[in-house]
């Protein structure tokens, strides 16, 4: 019996310290020499030298001198009552989606506010779908250029500049397709906003 145990607890030690131990180190340290700023989660450094976030998760914007994210249907514990959630859009802590279907009145109703109040701060013509819909994570650090362009009267005029100085500013931050194949063209919103403190009169 002792013949087939030892084998057994061989194996189990020696793929225990493979898969265990040395793999994850492995891949650990080739992500630290090969992609250090993402093995360090891809932080951006403000001016003042401190971390002003990541380039992979959004931030609430709310200040007009700012350009919005997109929605966030991210939610916290209810400070009165635990068993319940209440709205914390960009919570880091809770990524998650909204879940809420195409039909969903909720979502229409929000959908619709969120329309109303581009409206009332005179957006015109089409509206882009990721300025009044969330993410599947809740923390998308990005929108489109359409998203982006529809914002630069707003922070133009609460800024005091001139709309096509603004403009060139979300140009410059046009990120393209993922090898010139994937995804979508996209503006990562913190270094848009970072850019735009930046700038001078």
């Amino acid at each position: 019996m002792l013949q087939h145990l030892r084998p057994a607890v061989a194996m189990i030690l020696s793929f225990t310290l493979l898969t265990g131990v040395a793999y994850p180190l492995a891949v650990t340290g080739v992500a630290w020499v090969m992609l250090h700023d993402a093995a360090l989660g891809s932080l951006i450094v403000g001016k003042d030298g401190k971390v002003v976030g990541s380039s992979l998760v959004g931030q609430a914007f709310t200040n007009d001198k700012y350009f919005h994210p997109r929605p966030s249907a991210t939610s916290a514990p209810d400070p009165a009552d635990p068993s319940k959630t209440v709205d914390a859009p960009y919570n880091a802590a809770n990524s998650t989606g909204s879940n809420l279907g195409p039909i969903t009145q909720k979502l229409i109703d929000r959908v619709k506010g969120d329309v109303a109040a581009l409206r009332a701060q005179g957006v015109t013509g089409p509206i882009p779908v990721d300025a009044v819909t969330t993410s599947s994570s809740g923390l998308d650090p990005h929108m489109s250029p359409a998203a982006a362009v529809l914002q630069v009267p707003r922070v133009a005029k609460a800024r005091a500049l001139p709309e096509e100085r603004v403009r060139a500013l979300v140009s410059d931050h046009v990120e393209g397709r993922a090898l010139g194949l994937f995804g979508e063209p996209h503006v990562n919103v913190l270094e848009l906003n970072l850019a735009l403190d930046a700038l001078t009169h």
